[in-house]
């Protein structure tokens, strides 16, 4: 079947993906037969010919009755949540609820005409559960008893709207703080890789200044042996932290090393922090140092309460920590490409693994200890942060989506689609479409396992932090699908339950005390940002970008500017702002060969734009004429204080000065993505030793930590 008949259209609809959509030049598109057909495969539904499409339409109508319960409901709390049991025509039932803390509910029947039908030759009739509008927020859990058998549900109760933080309640209230690519922000006493210790040290810093928060790169855990991924969004884990950014010094077993071993501990760290000379990050390096010296200190001896906290860490953590240890432990005998392993190896539930895991207890205990240590170790930033009196601390930054051979895709199975990758349809950068080469999660799989993959992520995200910015919070709503073998304008977009994805979030971020920050740039629906506005998600504002794009396009002033959001004069995928200023994107994008119209057009454009908003801040009296790149640097961000955003964020490398781009889309080997260190205007090494003395620095802080 080569043609989008409305039958196919209709089971596509049922299951998500869309047949065709809004492109970013408002054209209407129609999605080709062939990619529906690939996703639905993705998707566990064949549908080649008329006969398995009325078959799987069949399956879709049925699949509600084939089962007791729901496989999760999520609901909003203090709206009524309808709950349908199937239960056998003429046989009594039960119901009630099992709230989170233990209590019990029971439960009626709501009053209307029951749905019926027949299944597998017994009639089934269909009940609306009353659960009422005063359920409390939690994970609660639903029980039917019916003919001597008990069927149970996960209710999940979630918050309306997350409220914000006291200090960013009052109309008018702004808090501003530091953004960081923590890898490449390091001391004199990092081991070639900003760390933790740095990531307080700079939290500090800033909090002097008034600062309420440090927002971090995505800290989530890359491959175990090397080469690894520089990509913080490319993670083998989006559940587990990266030991490249333990502080070595700063684990108390080192106190119970032998002379010998600090020695070689010390060793390893001279060894190391001669990559800070370099001009690029080397993280295979610095990787094999810190392991040799994680090592020794592994084997060292724990006092009782350390012993007690490390195993009540790995009990708690569970089995996914489990697995996460396994993949790290088969990936140093058999490689990281766990789809090349031996096929009894590629199950985490086989036999195989099984005992493999209890041949290497040791090396899986080690890595479930590396967890520990960070969990330790982010434990102390954030309670440092908080200490200082920033009242949000770290925020986190949670990836899009995970590498198709890395631990998640290994240990979580299904749950992640097979055969299509995440990505982005074309837009005016990239006008062929992006492929991130991410398995994205199957929305079927999700709710089939009550949403627990995402949840213990998100909590894991949240548990020191207090924020989480969710990158591409749009792929909560819809994420973009590419079959294997097509291109990435061939995708499609695959919708998920937002309500119960966005509910997730917010139920952990209430518990957490956090704000959540939604990367909500590129294509997005426009009823999405005010949906996420309704329920207390803030956006993401980008000074460059803030125009009127649905009437002339003009630059918007900054009272015009949306509250709910943190605002910023760059990203990571812009050079550092020196550099935008100085156009030095567009050169890199010329050599790379990345551009769409000539280098002159291209530079003609970019700078009619940049002088655009210069003029903009000229008039405004924030820029005097004339004025050079650092003066104009301190007038965008004087800008920002006078927008509503409740959150401005300042670049560490504006801090600096640094002009190199961090991240060039549409590249990998290319130029050295997440390789660059920080570095000044002159493109030398920068060290926080050496920027907290800068008076720039200092002056450029202020710009931004105005009165209230």
């Amino acid at each position: 079947m080569t043609a989008l008949t409305p039958r196919l259209s209709e089971l596509a609809a049922a299951h998500g993906v869309a047949t065709e959509f809004w492109d970013w030049q408002g054209r209407h598109v129609d999605v080709a037969a062939e990619t529906v057909l690939a996703v639905l495969e993705a998707l566990g539904v064949q549908a080649q010919t008329p006969g398995q499409v009325e078959s799987a339409l069949a399956d879709v109508e049925e699949r509600a009755w084939r089962r007791p319960l729901p496989p999760v409901v999520v609901v909003v709390e203090g709206q009524a949540p309808e709950v349908l049991v199937n239960v056998p025509e003429g046989k009594e039932f039960t119901a009630r609820v099992v709230l989170e803390d233990g209590r019990r509910r029971k439960l009626g029947a709501l009053e209307r005409e029951r749905e019926a039908r027949v299944m597998g030759g017994v009639t089934t009739v269909r009940v609306a559960l009353d659960l009422g509008t005063r359920l409390p927020l939690g994970w609660h859990t639903v029980e039917v008893s019916c003919d001597q058998q008990v069927h149970t549900m996960p209710l999940v109760v979630t918050p309306a709207a997350i409220a914000l933080p006291e200090s960013l309640a009052p109309e008018g209230a702004q808090s501003w703080g530091l953004m960081t690519q923590l890898y490449a922000m390091r001391s004199a006493e990092s081991w070639g890789i900003g760390d933790l210790a740095d990531l307080g040290d700079a939290g500090a810093w800033a909090a002097g200044l008034g600062a309420e928060f440090v927002l971090v790169n995505p800290l989530h855990a890359a491959e175990p042996v090397p080469p690894i991924e520089p990509s913080p969004y490319l993670p083998t884990s989006r559940r587990f932290v990266s030991p490249l950014y333990i502080r070595i010094e700063d684990v108390p077993e080192v106190a119970y090393l032998s002379a010998a071993e600090r020695q070689l501990v010390e060793w390893h760290a001279d060894d190391a922090k001669r990559y800070l000379d370099l001009e690029f990050l080397e993280r295979d390096a610095v990787w094999m140092a810190k392991e040799a010296a994680l090592r020794m200190i592994f084997k060292q001896r724990r006092s009782l309460r350390r012993d007690r906290n490390f195993h009540a860490f790995v009990e708690r953590e569970g089995r996914g920590l489990v697995d996460f240890a396994t993949w790290c432990a088969l990936s140093q005998v058999h490689g990281t490409w766990w789809r090349q392993w031996p096929a009894e190896l590629q199950d985490p539930r086989s036999a195989a693994v099984e005992s493999f895991r209890e041949k290497w207890a040791e090396e899986v205990e080690f890595h479930c200890w590396l967890q520990w240590i960070l969990d330790e170790q982010l434990a102390r930033v954030q309670r440092d942060l908080v200490d200082t009196g920033m009242s949000i601390g770290v925020i986190s930054d949670l990836a899009v989506g995970v590498h198709p051979d890395g631990a998640d895709a290994w240990g979580l199975g299904d749950a992640l689609a097979r055969g299509v990758t995440v990505g982005a349809p074309a837009d005016q950068y990239n006008q062929m479409g992006q492929d991130w080469s991410q398995p994205p999660w199957r929305p079927d799989k999700l709710a089939e396992l009550a949403y627990a993959p995402y949840r213990d992520m998100v909590r894991a995200a949240l548990r020191h932090s207090g924020g989480l910015r969710v990158d591409h919070v749009i792929g909560l709503f819809r994420l973009w699908w590419i079959p294997e073998g097509m291109k990435p304008f061939q995708g499609t977009y695959v919708r998920y339950d937002h309500d119960a994805m966005i509910g997730i979030l917010l139920l952990e971020a209430h518990r957490a005390g956090a704000v959540v920050v939604g990367e909500d740039l590129g294509t997005v629906e426009p009823w999405v940002r005010d949906y996420l506005a309704g329920r207390g998600v803030m956006g993401t504002s980008i000074l460059w970008f803030e125009r009127d794009w649905d009437g002339d396009g003009a630059l918007l002033d900054p009272e015009s500017w949306r509250e709910l959001c943190l605002g910023t004069v760059t990203t990571h995928d812009l050079p550092p702002t020196a550099g935008y200023l100085e156009g030095v994107h567009i050169d890199l994008r010329h050599r790379l060969g990345l551009l769409e119209r000539t280098l002159e057009e291209e530079r003609a454009e970019d700078e009619r734009s940049r002088e655009e908003v210069l003029a903009d801040l000229r008039r405004r009296g924030l820029l005097r004429p004339g004025a050079g790149v650092p003066d104009q640097v301190e007038a965008l961000h004087s800008f920002l204080t006078r927008t509503p955003a409740k959150l401005i964020g300042v670049s560490v490398s504006d801090l600096a000065g640094d002009k190199r781009v961090i991240n060039q889309p549409g590249t990998d080997e290319e130029y050295p993505n997440w390789r660059v260190p920080l570095a000044g205007p002159d493109g030398s090494r920068v060290l926080l030793e050496e920027l907290f003395t800068w008076r720039s620095a200092r002056r450029l802080a202020r710009t931004v930590a105005r009165a209230d």
